[in-house]
This record gives C-alpha cells, sequence and structure tokens, in this order.
C-alpha cells in the first residue's frame, strides 16, 4: 500500500478523502456493456446462491423470499440481454441460473408449480 493520496480522490469539508465523480464516471465510461451486464449478473448469481443456502455457513444466510426476487431478477436481465451480449456470455449465464432455479425448488418446503418458480416467467418451466 502507498501512502501518497489518490489522483482521482479529493478532501471534504472535513479533511477525509472523497472519490472525483469526473474520475469514476471517466472510469464507468470506459467500461464495455457487455462487462456491465455480466457483472451484475454475477452479482445477482452470487447474492441468490447465498440466499438459497448454497454458501459455506449453509442455512445461516438462508432467505428464500429473497433468494426468489434475486433469481426473478437475474432471469430478467439474462432472457432481456441475451441477444445483445452474445451466446459466448449468454450460454453460462443461462447454465447457472438455471442450477440456482433448481437449487431453490430444492431448498424450498413449499414447491412451486411447473413455470412458476423464481425467474420461470422469462424462461419457462425449469426441468432437472
Amino acid at each position: 500500500m502507498s501512502d501518497s493520496p489518490d489522483p482521482g480522490a479529493g478532501n471534504d469539508a472535513a479533511g477525509h478523502q472523497t472519490a472525483d465523480f469526473d474520475s469514476m464516471t471517466r472510469d464507468i465510461a470506459d467500461v464495455p456493456a457487455v462487462e456491465v451486464i455480466t457483472t451484475v449478473a454475477v452479482h445477482l448469481m452470487s447474492s441468490a446462491a447465498v440466499k438459497c443456502g448454497l454458501a459455506e455457513e449453509g442455512d445461516r444466510h438462508k432467505d428464500l423470499d429473497e433468494a426468489r426476487k434475486l433469481i426473478h431478477a437475474l432471469a430478467g436481465l439474462i432472457t432481456a440481454s441475451a441477444t445483445e451480449i452474445g451466446t459466448y456470455h449468454a450460454a453460462p449465464l443461462r447454465d447457472g441460473l438455471k442450477s440456482l432455479q433448481l437449487a431453490f425448488r430444492e431448498a424450498s418446503p413449499v414447491k412451486d408449480e411447473p413455470g412458476q418458480g423464481p425467474g420461470e416467467k422469462f424462461t419457462g418451466p425449469v426441468i432437472g
């Protein structure tokens, strides 16, 4: 680590270092859309996996209501962006989504009807 100040940072009224908004905006502007979409998808997948109880600590963070919302959002994102990001990027995201949908079904004490599970509005019924 370096003690030199971040060139993209300034100081607030209290003298604390703050990020320079223009610098952050330039950084975001340099990121291709496909990378932003896949990064968001991976974050949704990771969070959904934890909420399904698939993390190391298992049931400690399990929350199927939250998992349902995250999987539904992930399915919408992948479905809507598939043609934009191409098969190369979309295929592994679809595989991850299907795995999460199946994990949710297995973890849920109340089984959804086929086509009614999280994200199935966008993907159709998921069968293992």
